[in-house]
């Protein structure tokens, strides 16, 4: 795909959503990490359904702590990974307590010295949190822009790379929100929604048409 094209793209996907917003609910920081960390291979809408009680009890690593694996696990047994999520969740806030007083890294090198904590992570971290121009790939970033042929990679971190060097700056800051809510609501996986989307007429998807007509 061409410079141009990309370009246009990203206008597109601007003036289609200004302010792009992460859907995990959550009212601090804390409560970001924790809801990022609950979210690898579950949904941020069942992530929501559990972090809402979570939450009322807990929103502090010190109250956290204080709950335990057990607890923790208690409130998040409906998603998947839930034993080492609990765990990870746990020695997080023991880290958090420890060593940067109770205050997330504003660094990746700190973010990534949390347990569970891995590269997508800290990017949605920094960039939500701290305002980096980092640009995390998921499942849904990694889909669309191989699909669309907008930045292609073969790894999460090629596609990452790519997208670092062929997004102009001024769209750094957003194109992670609206590449994962385009790849989450409209690229999907199995049926895309090519007839309502935003960019069809300028898509590479060599299938786009049968799922148009």
């Amino acid at each position: 795909m061409n410079r141009v094209k990309r370009y246009q793209i990203l206008c597109k996907l601007r003036d289609n959503n200004i302010r792009p917003v992460i859907e995990l609910v959550y009212r601090s920081e804390f409560e970001l990490l924790i809801a990022v960390l609950l979210s690898a291979q579950t949904s941020d809408v069942q992530v929501n359904k559990v972090t809402t009680s979570l939450f009322k009890v807990v929103n502090t690593p010190q109250d956290m702590l204080r709950l335990g694996v057990d607890g923790v696990k208690n409130y998040i047994k409906s998603i998947g990974l839930s034993n080492i999520k609990s765990k990870n969740i746990i020695e997080t806030c023991r880290l958090l307590i420890d060593k940067y007083n109770g205050i997330l890294p504003s660094n990746r090198v700190g973010l990534e010295s949390l347990p569970g904590v891995g590269r997508k992570t800290a990017n949605i971290i920094l960039n939500v949190v701290f305002d980096w121009p980092t640009i995390a790939v998921d499942t849904h970033v990694f889909r669309f822009c191989n699909r669309s042929r907008f930045a292609l990679g073969n790894t999460v971190l090629s596609v990452e790379k790519k997208l670092l060097s062929v997004v102009p700056k001024e769209f750094q800051r957003n194109c992670h929100q609206w590449l994962v809510l385009h790849g989450r609501h409209v690229c999907r996986a199995r049926q895309p929604n090519c007839r309502v989307c935003v960019i069809k007429d300028l898509c590479e998807f060599k299938e786009k048409k049968r799922f148009i007509l």
